[in-house]
């Protein structure tokens, strides 16, 4: 019997790469208990499957940014040599009907379950964000009211003053 995984562990995997919530090959294959080779050979078997709104490959620039992430002498024995595939929502979901184990079937739901945890909490933000705005122009609003009447007051003050002397 396999452990159960952890949204939060899942969670900690999911990156963005164009805009995209992604999850790497070798994260996916690392959580499936599989080698990134035979994850890449299930998806390469079966492209049509993926398309790039599912599944892409990281640009030299990515793949640069992405390995430079580790530090290591021996990085073409840690799965860094190729280019990491980037599996979306969509494109994990499509990975159960091509990695077909008990483990699979597991991994996938908690994995589905964190992007829709993490879909949440980014409407969650928004929302935020949109209440600390109004509240913002709100009080924007009163304190020009606020800086109106100072400088009304402090004109009041240097109108009515007595001029001493001559």
């Amino acid at each position: 019997m396999s452990l159960p995984i952890k949204i939060g562990t899942v969670a900690q995997l999911i990156r963005f790469i164009r805009g995209e919530k992604v999850i790497l090959d070798r994260d996916i294959a690392q959580l499936y208990n599989i080698e990134t080779r035979a994850l890449k050979q299930a998806v390469k078997r079966n492209i049509k499957r993926f398309p790039r709104d599912f599944m892409f490959v990281l640009n030299k620039e990515e793949f640069i940014s992405w390995r430079s992430q580790f530090v290591t002498s021996d990085s073409d024995r840690k799965g860094l040599r190729y280019a990491p595939m980037a599996f979306t929502e969509q494109g994990v979901a499509m990975l159960s009907s091509v990695l077909n184990s008990e483990r699979a079937i597991e991994i996938n739901i908690a994995i589905m379950r964190a992007f829709v945890k993490l879909r949440q909490l980014m409407e969650s933000n928004k929302n935020l964000a949109k209440k600390i705005a109004a509240l913002e122009s709100k009080y924007d609003g009163q304190f020009q009211i606020v800086f109106e009447a100072i400088k009304q007051l402090m004109q009041e003050d240097n109108k009515h003053k007595d001029r001493i002397g001559f």
